[in-house]
């Protein structure tokens, strides 16, 4: 398998796997995660969802009758579990972000390391590409994508000189952006500084944050009381969006309460903080070094 999973043994911990349960890796990728579910299951099931068209084949690798691969974006989790009869789960996995693989797979456009065409589409059959972001936003809209999805601190300024350089010619490829982000990038500090802007653009481009929010509230839905559902993201506004939900059963974190005080939540959290990796993973997978992996339990509903 080409992916490393990250966190393996603390993301199926947090599941609490049930040998006879049903539970789902909304991120296969590489099925690093998946292949440990399955060999924590007897008679239960394990559903993957994953909207690149390399996943059917890491799927056919594990050749496992008890896996189910769901080819499409985890944002329709609820639409097609009630399609193949399960209105009702024990756990569900997602670990965010891109796979090594795909950063690896030069002809994609996620990696600043290779020249390519300026696609980064997870699902090759998208309609909007990272050529149209960069060459048709505007400014104010290039400046809104870096600031909250790359967190770049001179978001205007770049958004302003993408605008600029695509006057005089189209911006194709990875390395005609990159030589632009080089005029704009700290000294020292190039590489995170491009990674922060190709992150933000693949963010749009596969409009994630919107995708994220309506997982987590199928998630909710779905899960059997006391089931789990655990959550890797690696950057801050996707751990936002998981903390608070998990925590309030909203996006904005903002606390709600019953007549008596209880809170109004689906979801209770297993841990206040999310668990890191370890200093020993991080030097095997540089991919973890970023990683937050966050649990929480599907509440008892409560008798009045």
């Amino acid at each position: 398998m080409y992916h490393v999973p990250v966190m393996l043994e603390e993301s199926i911990e947090g599941l609490d796997i049930k040998p006879e349960g049903v539970y789902v890796d909304v991120t296969f990728g590489g099925g690093g995660h998946s292949a440990e579910i399955l060999r924590q299951l007897k008679d239960g099931k394990l559903i993957a969802f994953d909207q690149d068209p390399d996943a059917r084949q890491n799927a056919e690798q594990l050749g496992d009758a008890r896996l189910q691969l769901i080819e499409t974006n985890f944002r329709y989790l609820k639409k097609y579990l009630k399609l193949y009869g399960h209105a009702q789960v024990d756990g569900i996995l997602a670990d965010l972000g891109i796979s090594s693989h795909q950063i690896d797979e030069g002809n994609r456009g996620f990696s600043i390391r290779f020249d390519a065409p300026l696609d980064m589409r997870m699902d090759k059959a998208g309609d909007k590409t990272a050529r149209e972001v960069v060459n048709e936003f505007g400014v104010e809209a290039l400046t809104k994508m870096f600031r909250e999805y790359g967190e770049v601190r001179n978001a205007w300024s770049l958004a302003n000189g993408i605008v600029s350089a695509r006057s005089q010619a189209a911006i194709e490829t990875t390395g005609e952006l990159v030589r632009v982000l080089e005029r704009f990038a700290p000294r020292g500090k190039e590489y995170k500084y491009e990674a922060q802007v190709f992150q933000a653009i693949r963010i749009e481009v596969n409009n994630e944050m919107d995708a994220l929010k309506d997982l987590l509230k199928d998630a909710a839905e779905i899960l059997r009381p006391e089931g789990r559902l655990v959550v890797i993201s690696y950057h801050s506004l996707e751990d936002r969006l998981v903390k608070h939900f998990m925590k309030h059963g909203n996006f904005e974190g903002t606390p709600e309460k019953d007549f008596y005080g209880n809170p109004i939540r689906p979801l209770r959290p297993i841990k206040s903080k999310p668990t890191m990796a370890s200093q020993e993973e991080i030097k095997r997978n540089n991919r973890a070094r970023s990683a937050k992996l966050r649990v929480a339990q599907k509440c008892v509903a409560q008798k009045i």
